[in-house]
């Protein structure tokens, strides 16, 4: 296990996509560690960018990167469309040497779930899972193989199910702790201190 950085840390969370092209950077700081893995929080303001996308975080959130490697879930607190929970499905989520960077594969599926009701020409509402047509395009354009396409797409049904009934790490409570966690640092900038 790599070394990991004190709490209240800043660090940076690099994904990117099967064939080693660069996807989507995080500005974070690194939170401690509980029974289901390492976290890690980005406070409002904070940056992430990828080729030809950015924002500024509209909510304070926490991401879970737990020693399976195969995911990284993300919690948002009173997020503007109500996005509660945000799963990557990954491959290799792991720290590097560099304890002040955590690295995965994004394998484009999505299990998401929003507090809120929305309209249905908004999209969905509840929970789901999302990207299945970029899942499919990617697995024939980048040639995943079987093996992970069966165990992420397992892996995908049952975190979709444990979302749903908020099975711990899932549930609001897990969560809650770290986001308040991340918000007793005092760290919002605004854009103009970025």
């Amino acid at each position: 296990m790599s070394t990991r950085p004190a709490p209240g840390t800043e660090m940076i969370f690099q994904w990117r996509k099967w064939d080693g092209s660069p996807h989507w950077r995080h500005e974070c700081v690194y939170l401690g560690a509980d029974e289901w893995g390492d976290w890690v929080g980005q406070p409002i303001g904070w940056h992430s960018i990828r080729p030809g996308a950015e924002f500024y975080a509209e909510a304070s959130n926490v991401t879970l990167v737990p020693p399976s490697g195969d995911f990284a879930l993300t919690v948002n607190r009173d997020h503007p469309i109500g996005m509660r929970v945000y799963i990557d499905l990954g491959w290799d989520v792991r720290w590097t040497d560099d304890p002040l960077l955590a690295t995965g594969i994004d394998m484009d599926l999505d299990v998401i779930r929003l507090e809120k009701e929305r309209d249905p020409v908004e999209g969905p509402s509840g929970t789901w899972v999302d990207d299945r047509d970029e899942w499919a395009e990617h697995s024939i354009r980048y040639g995943y193989p079987a093996d992970v396409m069966s165990r992420l797409e397992a892996l995908t049904l049952d975190l979709e199910d444990r979302v749903r009934r908020q099975v711990a790490p899932f549930d609001d409570a897990t969560a809650d702790r770290w986001l308040d966690r991340l918000e007793a640092l005092g760290l919002e900038r605004s854009r103009l201190d970025a």
